[in-house]
């Protein structure tokens, strides 16, 4: 049986209206706590004689001015201009600052102001509506819809470390989107906009809620994520099959020690060149980036490297130091 072409229409259109209605919901839900952020080199409300170093996008995420954004949005700013959804413009101040993470966070005098709720971005699933908003090339408050393209991605920050659980997205975004927020359909934001590979289109990427609440906890508690350093240069190295069956690793390959810093926690429990590291209390390390991760938040906590030395497994006591003392 034919049917009837305005049914078709009217579906089509019914269709149309729920995804409309869906990123119309996000966007008004979200885009007044969105900003657009000024880099500048002095610290003065007066742009006369300031230099504009960059912008990009943030978002208020609590009622009394936090605002998330990218780290290489604002690193090594000497001032932030906010620019408010209803045009105000004010200077923030940095409170911390994480480049291997890609987040930062800057805070405003406000007070009661509206602001964006952070979802879960681990129910995220392929597919899903997402809408993007930020200020591309200074355009304020641009919407872009698209959807969840992949999970699961990995991607370099600028300082070298591995992002680990990113997002992919076709949802467009352009120089200016960074630290701008990724929304579902609920009004959630479940991504913090970070990047695009030019020239190719529809290949953006958003660091997850789950990593950016970790870090806003972190860096609101002390300015900056504490990781742990033992000091020792390494690199990748494959494991020959026979020693991984002998030894009964859970790994085919390691990090190779290939420097010890004297005086590091690494010279302190007898780390040597040579060695290469499988374990980490009692996680299993194949690659140097799997080290770095579990080194996060670890300052100053006893700890175990399993290691191969001279074609035999043993585990050395370490304590990790402040990357930064």
């Amino acid at each position: 049986m034919a049917i009837h072409p305005n049914l078709e229409m009217n579906k089509e259109s019914g269709l149309l209206d729920a995804y409309s209605q869906a990123v119309i919901q996000a966007a008004e839900q979200v885009g007044p706590a969105v900003v657009k952020i000024d880099v500048l080199r002095h610290a003065s409300s007066s742009r006369q004689n300031n230099a504009h170093l960059g912008s990009g996008s943030g978002f208020l995420f609590t009622p009394d001015g936090f605002i998330l954004t990218n780290s290489h949005v604002v690193h090594g700013s000497g001032a932030i201009e906010v620019t408010l959804s209803d045009g105000r413009s004010v200077l923030a101040d940095l409170v911390g600052d994480d480049p291997e993470t890609d987040l930062a966070i800057v805070r405003i005098p406000a007070s009661d102001i509206k602001h964006a709720s952070l979802g879960n971005s681990q129910s995220l699933r392929v597919g899903q509506l997402v809408v993007a908003i930020g200020n591309p090339y200074g355009f304020q408050c641009t919407v872009t819809a698209g959807v969840v393209s992949a999970l699961g991605r990995s991607f370099r920050s600028d300082s070298g470390r591995l992002i680990d659980n990113i997002i992919q997205t076709d949802a467009a975004l352009n120089p200016g989107n960074s630290g701008g927020p990724l929304v579902s359909s609920l009004g959630q934001v479940i991504g913090v906009n970070t990047a695009v590979i030019l020239p190719a289109q529809g290949l953006c990427f958003a660091i997850p809620s789950h990593t950016a609440e970790w870090v806003v906890s972190q860096l609101i508690q002390h300015g900056r994520i504490r990781r742990g350093y033992i000091g020792i240069g390494g690199q990748n190295v494959p494991l020959p099959q026979a020693l991984v069956h002998d030894l009964q690793l859970s790994v085919h390959s390691g990090v190779m020690v290939t420097f010890v810093e004297p005086s590091s926690p690494a010279d302190r429990a007898g780390l040597r060149e040579g060695d290469v590291i499988v374990g980490y209390n009692e996680q299993a390390v194949s690659h140097i980036d799997e080290l770095h991760r579990l080194l996060t938040d670890q300052v100053a906590v006893p700890s175990t490297l399993t290691l191969v030395r001279r074609h035999e497994k043993t585990t050395i006591r370490i304590v990790p130091e402040d990357s930064r003392t």
